[in-house]
């Protein structure tokens, strides 16, 4: 499961590679702040393109919330959440049926764009993270679902079972996030899209050779530890550990 990204480009150049504009211009001083690592427990505002306004880019909170909710509900529905995962995934197979997922699968799509992403890889009962990120180091975009929780949007990264490389890396659960090629971004974002249309874009798969995989340090497990620094994206090799 995604529950750890980085995002480490400056709003211009996320403007730039999705051709949106950031909705307030007062906060593009705090979303150009460099994040080496940002933990989804902590549900953090992000970025994202949603499907309802597809030229702008705007801040979502991470962890899918019902609608049915009110912002002051927020706080504490994410405190009861935690043991669902925080809804900081959603299982593209329960798109069209989950309570929550269902009612943003045809209008409520969007777009996160991420420098990488990590994932733990067991290795003798222990778990290793690793990093994810292009080869070129150009956006990735993941594929989300989001709801309006009065003014504050709140999104998930929408996951599938593991592709060969990514069952290697996430070898435990065998799960990956959603990864839009540039040709798919554009169409997720589309209206009228027909349930077979979505699986047809959530079923592309991403060409794993432009992907870039390395360990990084397992601090990026420890609470204790402050993992929001450029360090936490360098590899660090551990014996006995090859994909």
């Amino acid at each position: 499961m995604c529950f750890h990204t980085s995002q480490t480009k400056k709003v211009k150049k996320l403007e730039n590679t999705f051709k949106v504009n950031l909705t307030n211009p007062e906060l593009r001083e705090t979303f150009d702040v460099p994040s080496y690592h940002l933990n989804g427990f902590a549900h953090p505002k992000m970025l994202i393109i949603p499907q309802e306004e597809p030229s702008v880019i705007t801040p979502g909170l991470w962890g899918i919330i019902p609608n049915n909710k009110k912002e002051t509900q927020i706080t504490e529905y994410y405190k009861q959440a935690v043991r669902y995962g925080g809804g900081l995934n959603a299982q593209s197979e329960k798109l069209f049926d989950h309570f929550i997922y269902k009612h943003a699968a045809f209008s409520k799509r969007c777009i996160i764009p991420v420098t990488g992403f990590f994932e733990p890889h067991e290795y003798k009962s222990k778990k290793y993270p690793f990093h994810i990120k292009r080869k070129d180091d150009e956006v990735l975009a993941l594929a989300g679902i989001y709801t309006s929780i009065q003014e504050v949007l709140t999104f998930t990264i929408l996951t599938k079972p593991a592709s060969p490389l990514f069952a290697k890396i996430h070898n435990k659960k065998n799960r990956q996030p959603i990864l839009l090629t540039n040709n798919t971004q554009q169409n997720w974002l589309e209206d009228n899209l027909t349930q077979n249309q979505i699986q047809e874009i959530i079923n592309n798969q991403y060409p794993e050779q432009e992907l870039s995989t390395y360990t990084v340090s397992k601090d990026l497990f420890s609470p204790k530890i402050n993992s929001n620094t450029p360090t936490i994206i360098e590899e660090v090799n551990y014996e006995g550990i090859t994909i």
